[in-house]
């Protein structure tokens, strides 16, 4: 599985780019504001159909110009695929497969799976729980068929229910329908969001002893303010009974108080919570053991090596934690962006391309 090409017309810095890239290593070289990151963003949207760093779509679009558009040639299933995505200054997005349109984006998961590495998610230990929660989710949308569709499901069901809360009048029998369609898809969520979190704990233990030389034993553990224990279907019912005990404290504050969207991790060392007691370097230790739980988690799961994008992270790491990180990674397609790249570092990378990035081109193709 790999990124063969891509093409960007009016994408963020880019006006049209068309470039092919290593099955290895390809290193996006240049200074801050160029375009490095774009180009990881215009990857990652076509394999996820979203970015990485906005949740509005028309964003994408180079400024004072109508629309994107975003193509790949991947390589998979013993084939080259091509994947187009064009978004209008309206947001309205079409994505086609192979020529194909497709009706759902949806439709886009689990065929390529990628996983980013960002300094952003080196903060996942001591930042909010939606850090965390998104963490999660990013993942088992690609691995887990149907998790897309009821997280999607959840959310919207959610935002149905605050609505209503936030009504004059509120009817029992109204505010019921809600209860029944959350406590569905949201016990579906948790079910599967505990899974996850139950096997990366013992993937991330391993990692992380390797890391910090056995000086400290990580766990991971799922906090959800509802009872998880059991199946999805028994989670239903214990969920669907404390929406209806908590109705009235609801309505009081207008909004939802249980339910995964408030859901964390908890992450520790020795028995000691990381993101109250750990240092920088600590928690930065346990999330790169949870972001490479993830590479093992793929390939366990889905029998393929994940396509990586380390997005200026290498900076944000010390030479110890760099070395590991690249040493790690052997046998997967990496895309990399930097502004300097020392020499400890590319002598342990494996051969591939490096690409000179300036104001949305490349100069320098080595």
């Amino acid at each position: 599985m790999y990124i063969k090409e891509i093409e960007l017309h009016d994408f963020r810095n880019y006006r049209e780019l068309h470039t092919s890239f290593s099955k290895n290593v390809n290193i996006f070289l240049g200074n801050n504001a160029q375009g490095k990151t774009n180009l990881l963003e215009g990857i990652y949207m076509n394999a996820m159909a979203r970015s990485f760093k906005t949740s509005k779509d028309k964003e994408l679009i180079r400024f004072g110009e109508d629309f994107c558009r975003i193509k790949t040639v991947a390589f998979f299933d013993d084939d080259e695929h091509l994947t187009e995505i064009v978004i209008d200054k309206g947001g309205k997005k079409g994505v086609k497969l192979d020529g194909v349109r497709i009706s759902r984006t949806s439709q886009l998961l689990d065929r390529i799976f990628i996983i980013i590495f960002s300094p952003e998610d080196l903060k996942i230990v001591k930042d909010e729980p939606e850090k965390r929660r998104k963490f999660i989710d990013r993942e088992l949308c690609q691995i887990k068929t149907g998790y897309y569709s009821d997280l999607s499901n959840y959310k919207k069901v959610l935002k149905q229910r605050n609505m209503y809360l936030k009504e004059e009048i509120i009817e029992a029998s109204i505010l019921d329908i809600w209860d029944y369609e959350l406590a569905k898809y949201g016990s579906r969520v948790i079910h599967r969001r505990r899974e996850f979190v139950e096997r990366i704990d013992g993937i991330s233990r391993d990692i992380h002893s390797k890391i910090s030389g056995g000086r400290e034993n990580l766990q991971i553990e799922y906090e959800s303010n509802v009872e998880c224990s059991g199946a999805a279907g028994d989670i239903e019912g214990k969920f669907y009974n404390i929406l209806e005990a908590e109705r009235a404290a609801d309505i009081k504050n207008r909004s939802t108080g249980r339910g995964p969207h408030r859901d964390d991790i908890r992450i520790s060392a020795d028995g000691m919570d990381m993101r109250r007691y750990g240092s920088q370097g600590q928690q930065r230790t346990a999330a790169l053991s949870l972001k490479l739980s993830e590479i093992k988690l793929i390939e366990d799961e889905m029998g393929e090596k994940p396509i990586l994008l380390l997005d200026d992270v290498l900076s944000e790491l010390d030479n110890d934690r760099q070395t590991y990180l690249i040493n790690s990674l052997g046998g997967n397609q990496m895309f990399i962006t930097t502004a300097d790249l020392s020499g400890r570092v590319a002598r342990s990378l494996p051969e591939g391309k490096v690409f000179k990035i300036n104001s949305g081109e490349i100069e320098i193709e080595m």
